[in-house]
């Protein structure tokens, strides 16, 4: 090659990976424009920590992508260290061989990516073919390997993921999504066999896949990320820089331990959090957002937090992530919360019910429902659409908390807003709630509110389910458009003897005028029209 053109490993118009970028999956592609985003946040910590270096003008420096797909991060760097190792390698040939068969390494993860990213990152997917820009490479997969990997059944799961044997055992002909890094109890040992005796990465960095489907139907996920970053920890690289979903910081089914080792973990550097995944992934839904943070090895201490909303940024704060049970967003909302715990007050969700309040059989789209009161029957409450209704149900089908059948209580939809405020910025956080008369049960469409001793208390919980103060703290909880009874943690019980406004709410509690503000900014009213 005789033009430092041949070496340009982007530059094609339009960029196919900016194509790739908006394919919806949950394997998704990373922009390119974002992958240099997050070199830029590489760039800075390693010049922080070593005395203003470059680290792309550093030959020895080694990258790992172990998750790679499209071969963005690895292509970006490759194309970062031939400018930057120019003075030190002069020659363009011997420096794209040193960079490409010393310092960039991936795991792909599919065959199909595999190819991908070696012609991203070699210009063939055969990195000893003729067309590689690589003149020394004696086999076909390069730095970039790939190979079937199984699931290991242990009963009807997977040991290392915990995928159902029923949704992932699907013959030799089929992907298996049994991700080679993280299908292993030892990760070091792995990657030596792969790479080399001694193999150290000074830097891990990817888009590693979310979820995979927990069972047949399809309708419950498990997420995985989650299993990939604690792999890529256990390789103890100098930095780690990874973008996942933001739900972790909100815990839930199967992520608690893995937030709560996230917020502990004082290795990290830096937290960059988009409330809206469309601002990174324009055509990929993925609620709750998305996030990447940098994790550095000789870091021991604060987190610089930066938080992106409505394509704004604010930050960065420095934060100690673990200052409440879940992770605060928003670092304007915490002098609010603080304020709040500091009246050390009983908690709404002592008396929130669980998911299914009155039992299984009153699913979401329970059928059986009369028109006419029968003897034994209860009045029931459930959604026909998206449409409230009222029937009647035999009280054979109650087989929980039948404390409250005989009660006052307030009824709250467990699927509450969520979508509105990632795209305008301001959001309901819930469904208007509904006051329900003793005698009455409702389908899981709803969470309840009780027992409460009388028509004036639901009144009370129902009208301070209206203000924006309670669904601000609500909010701080709810990272998704379900609103099960741990979102309502930070929610403190009132005298219910008193009719709640916000007006009162704001004065009891100290809340200023700035964070009145900062509340209306992200909470709308509630009127008659949302009922």
């Amino acid at each position: 090659m005789n033009d430092q053109a041949n070496f340009s490993l982007r530059g094609r118009n339009p960029d196919v990976l900016t194509c790739i970028a908006n394919l919806s999956n949950d394997e998704v592609f990373t922009p390119p424009e974002f992958a240099n985003r997050m070199l830029d946040t590489l760039a800075e910590a390693w010049a922080e920590r070593h005395d203003g270096a470059d680290i792309w003008s550093d030959s020895s420096v080694r990258f790992l992508d172990p998750f790679t797909k499209s071969g963005i991060f690895l292509r970006e760097i490759a194309t970062r260290l031939i400018k930057g190792l120019e003075a030190e390698i002069p020659d363009l040939q011997e420096r794209v061989d040193h960079i490409l068969t010393k310092q960039v390494y991936g795991i792909a993860i599919t065959r199909l990516t595999s190819l991908l990213a070696r012609r991203s990152l070699y210009c063939s997917k055969y990195a000893n073919g003729s067309h590689s820009v690589v003149s020394t490479f004696e086999n076909e997969s390069g730095n970039i390997w790939f190979e079937r990997t199984e699931h290991t059944w242990v009963g009807e799961k997977c040991s290392f993921c915990g995928a159902p044997k029923s949704v992932l055992d699907r013959g030799s002909e089929m992907e298996t999504h049994a991700y080679a890094f993280i299908h292993t109890d030892n990760i070091k040992a792995h990657v030596t066999e792969l790479f080399g005796d001694g193999m150290q990465f000074d830097v891990i960095i990817g888009n590693p896949p979310y979820q995979i489907e927990a069972d047949v139907a399809g309708q419950n996920i498990l997420p995985i990320y989650n299993l990939f970053v604690e792999q890529a920890k256990l390789l103890e690289p100098n930095f780690l820089l990874m973008i996942i979903p933001s739900r972790w910081m909100a815990g839930g089914k199967y992520l608690d331990d893995f937030r709560v080792s996230m917020l502990g973990d004082k290795k990290l550097m830096s937290l960059f959090d988009y409330h809206n995944a469309a601002d990174v992934f324009p055509s990929v839904g993925i609620n709750g957002g998305v996030s990447y943070f940098l994790w550095s090895k000789s870091h021991q201490g604060k987190c610089d937090v930066t938080f992106v909303r409505g394509g704004d940024e604010y930050g960065p704060f420095e934060r100690e992530l673990d200052e409440f049970d879940v992770f605060i967003r928003d670092a304007r909302a915490v002098s609010i919360l603080r304020k709040v715990i500091a009246f050390s007050e009983s908690r709404f969700e002592n008396i929130v019910s669980p998911r299914d309040p009155f039992g299984p059989a009153l699913s979401s789209n329970f059928n059986d429902v009369s028109n006419t009161k029968k003897s034994g029957y209860l009045k029931l409450h459930y959604n026909k659409g998206t449409k409230r209704e009222e029937g009647w149900v035999n009280a054979r089908h109650v087989t929980k908390s039948l404390n409250l059948v005989d009660a006052w209580k307030v009824l709250i939809p467990k699927a509450g807003s969520g979508r509105e405020r990632e795209k305008s910025g301001v959001d309901l956080v819930l469904g208007p709630p509904k006051i329900a008369e003793p005698g009455s049960v409702c389908t899981l469409t709803y969470v309840v509110a009780g027992p409460l001793a009388s028509k004036q208390h639901a009144e009370s919980v129902y009208h301070y389910l209206h203000t924006r103060f309670a669904r601000f703290l609500i909010s701080l909880r709810k990272i998704s458009q379900d609103a099960p009874r741990g979102v309502y943690g930070f929610v403190p019980q009132q005298n219910w003897d008193e009719s709640w406004t916000d007006e009162k709410l704001y004065k009891k509690y100290n809340i200023n005028n700035d964070e009145a503000d900062f509340i209306a900014s992200m909470i709308r009213p509630m009127d008659s029209s949302d009922g």
